[in-house]
C-alpha cells in the first residue's frame, strides 16, 4: 500500500522536534528540517548518533542521513514540498499562531499541519492559519521515536478528512492515535498526568513522602499494571468475578474521602526546593543522557514485553 506522506517538514528541533525527526527518518520519510538556533543542528545530529545502536533493536531500517535529512534556512524552504509539516515551537499560543501562520502561506494547499502542542487549543492556534481546515494537534510523548502515543485533537475549523489523514499517516509510521471527541486545554493524557502531579506536589509539601518515595509508589505498583492495562480495566479486575460493578460498590464510597486535593500548591521556592532536592538524590549524579539511554532501553523491553501479552 502506497505510504500517505512521504516528504515532511519539520519546524524546531528540540527534544520533542528532534524525536519526530528519528520517528520519521527510521520510517524512511524525507525530513526538511527549520530551526532558528543553529546549534540545534549539532544537537539533532547527536541524538541520532545517540540511540542509534538502541534503535536498532525494534526499527527494522536504518537512517541514511545524507538522502533523507535536509537543513533548511526558512519555514518557506522545509515546508514547501511537504505533505505534512510538524510544528514543535515552545508552548506559547501567540508564538504559534505567527508560526502555523508563517507555514500556511508556504505550503502545499492540501498539506497537513500538526502542532505538538501539550495543551494548547487548536481553534485558537488555527486563527490566522490560511486554509485552517488541514490544522490539527498531534501531540506526542518523549521520547518520540519509541512512545506510540498521538493524541489528536481537532479545532472547530479542521475538516474530517485532514484528522482522517493525519490518522493514517501516523498509523503507518507505528503510532496509536488518540482521537479526542472535542478539543479540551491539555487534552486527556497530560490532564490525567497533571493531576498526579499536582497532588503529589502537595504530599511533598506537606512532608508525607519525598520525590523517591512518590516515584517508588508508582514504578513498583500501578505503573507497571497502568503500562498493560491503564486505569479502568485494571479496576475492573479489581472488582473480581463481577468486575467494575463490584469495585464500585465497594471503594466508590471512597470518592468522599479526603484522598486528595485537586486543586494546585502554591509552587514556593521551599517546595522548589524539596523537588530540586529530590529528583537530584534520585538521580545518583548520572548525567541526564546516561539516564535517557536508560529509559530508552528499558522502554525498549517493555514494549516487547507489551506486544507478547497485547490484551
Amino acid at each position: 500500500m502506497k505510504s500517505t506522506f512521504n516528504s515532511i517538514g519539520v519546524i524546531g528541533t528540540g527534544v520533542i522536534g528532534s524525536g519526530w525527526i528519528i520517528r520519521f527518518l527510521l520510517n524512511k520519510k524525507k525530513v526538511y528540517v527549520y530551526d532558528p538556533n543553529k546549534k540545534q543542528k549539532e544537537f539533532l545530529l547527536s541524538e541520532i548518533r545517540r540511540v542509534k545502536l538502541s534503535l536498532s533493536k525494534i526499527y527494522k531500517s536504518k537512517i541514511n542521513i545524507k538522502n533523507q535529512l535536509f537543513f533548511c534556512n526558512s519555514i518557506k524552504e522545509a515546508v514547501t514540498n511537504a505533505d505534512l509539516i510538524q510544528e514543535n515551537a515552545p508552548e506559547n499560543e501567540r508564538v504559534k499562531i505567527k508560526i502555523i501562520k508563517k507555514i500556511s502561506e508556504s505550503a502545499k494547499k492540501n498539506a497537513i499541519i500538526a502542532s505538538s502542542s501539550s495543551g494548547l487549543l487548536p481553534s485558537r492556534i488555527q486563527m490566522q492559519c490560511i486554509n485552517p481546515g488541514r490544522m490539527i494537534i498531534a501531540h506526542p510523548f518523549n521520547p518520540v521515536y519509541l512512545l506510540p502515543l498521538v493524541e489528536l485533537v481537532k479545532g472547530k475549523k479542521t475538516t474530517d478528512s485532514s484528522i482522517k489523514k493525519a490518522e493514517k499517516f501516523y498509523t503507518e509510521i507505528g503510532m496509536k492515535t488518540l482521537k479526542l471527541k472535542k478539543e479540551l486545554p491539555g487534552y486527556l493524557s497530560d490532564r490525567l498526568q497533571e493531576s498526579m502531579w499536582r497532588e503529589s506536589l502537595h504530599i511533598i509539601n506537606e512532608g508525607y513522602a519525598s520525590t523517591k518515595d512518590l516515584d517508588d509508589a508508582i514504578v513498583y505498583g500501578p505503573g507497571l499494571r497502568w503500562s498493560l492495562m491503564g486505569t479502568f480495566l485494571t479496576f475492573h479486575l479489581a472488582g473480581g468475578k463481577l468486575g467494575m460493578k463490584h469495585m464500585l460498590e465497594q471503594f466508590g464510597p471512597a470518592l468522599k474521602l479526603p484522598w486528595t486535593k485537586l486543586k494546585a500548591p502554591k509552587l514556593t521556592n521551599k517546595l522548589k526546593n524539596k523537588i530540586i532536592k529530590g529528583t537530584k538524590l534520585q538521580s545518583k549524579s548520572k548525567s541526564i543522557k546516561k539516564l535517557t539511554n536508560i529509559r530508552d532501553n528499558y522502554l525498549i523491553e517493555l514494549l516487547k514485553l507489551h506486544k507478547k501479552y497485547k490484551i
